[in-house]
């Protein structure tokens, strides 16, 4: 059986690749997985799978004409907040997909924001069309429900992703404090230039060597340059290609604070204590259910101070989760593998 995947994969984002990873992992080993991505070659030779660009309507639709079956790869790609082609995008494969037949699932999602009448009806129709639905977060859940959509609620799936260890970290200095931030219209100038003079307080109070994490360069590599440089030679910018390799990166981290939601999950199934910024209401949602602590963006403190000394009270007092929990999460997760055999098998 030819099951063709479509995520937001292929953009040299991290966390949309740990679902892809995953995905490919939890497949029935009898399925062929077909890659919608933005950069087929690359795909191709990291997951050693078949592609296909993303964007070019006869590739994908000769792609669709290969397959048995399509999948929603998790995140959030039914939201019209970030943009409002996206949904369109996503959702006009789904249809595309249902009308030929193909076996349809949506996995791993996170549905929203949904702010127009014209999303939220696509999204209403595309997973009441899905054989299967599996989403990650209370709030998905109780759209669903309000729909009457069948659907099971599950820990995103990259909490059962395989990590490694990464060889390169052995020698650097511990402890380690992980940063991922990301580019966004709320981190302005000045409140970057505070978040960077609170963690130089931070460094100089624990005595931490500081990991600058870009999980999508193109957005979080300028950023983290612009850290480092005040920082001098007590950090170090790590780039990591390889989804497993990324989370691998948590095992020997002691505190993360983190604007992507892929990080914060990885460090917490790492055993890292998470600190979360937060500038999506999926940031919100994961700081509800694991009690992460944390600001929005939009309204973080002004006072470097204050900031500094949170996160100092943070590390020095504040406890990871515990191993059971990890535990119960990852096996949660494995809920999603699940739906696929009972889909594909």
């Amino acid at each position: 059986m030819r099951v063709l995947l479509s995520g937001y994969y292929g953009q040299g984002n991290g966390g949309d690749e740990a679902l892809l990873a995953t995905l490919l992992q939890m497949l029935p080993s009898d399925v062929t997985p077909v890659v919608l991505s933005g950069n087929p070659q690359e795909t191709n030779q990291r997951y050693d799978v078949e592609s296909y660009h993303r964007m070019n309507f006869l590739q994908v639709l000769k792609a669709l004409r290969s397959c048995d079956g399509f999948i929603w790869g998790g995140g959030s790609l039914m939201q019209d907040v970030t943009s409002s082609v996206s949904p369109f995008y996503y959702g006009g494969l789904m249809a595309i997909a249902q009308v030929m037949g193909l076996k349809t699932v949506a996995w791993g999602q996170g549905i929203g924001p949904l702010l127009r009448f014209q999303t939220r009806w696509l999204a209403r129709q595309n997973f009441a069309g899905c054989l299967q639905v599996s989403v990650r977060d209370r709030q998905s859940s109780t759209l669903l429900s309000n729909w009457n959509i069948p659907h099971l609620l599950a820990p995103d799936p990259v909490w059962a992703l395989t990590s490694k260890t990464v060889p390169e970290l052995v020698s650097l200095p511990t402890p380690r404090i992980a940063v991922t931030l990301r580019n966004h219209r709320h981190l302005t100038d000045v409140r970057l230039a505070n978040l960077t003079e609170a963690l130089v307080s931070l460094q100089i109070a624990t005595q931490a060597f500081i990991l600058l994490l870009p999980f999508q360069k193109s957005e979080d590599l300028g950023i983290a340059e612009k850290i480092k440089s005040q920082l001098q030679n007590n950090s170090q910018i790590v780039c990591l290609e390889d989804p497993e390799l990324l989370k691998g990166v948590f095992q020997d981290v002691d505190m993360v604070i983190g604007m992507r939601l892929h990080s914060l999950i990885m460090a917490a199934s790492e055993g890292c204590r998470c600190f979360a910024i937060s500038y999506d209401p999926k940031i919100n949602r994961l700081m509800e259910e694991l009690q992460i602590p944390g600001w929005d963006l939009e309204n973080m403190p002004d006072d470097v101070d204050l900031i500094s000394k949170t996160w100092i009270d943070f590390y020095q007092s504040s406890e990871k989760l515990s191993s059971e929990k990890i535990k119960s999460l990852e096996t949660e997760a494995l809920s999603h593998q699940q739906l696929l055999i009972s889909v594909f098998n």
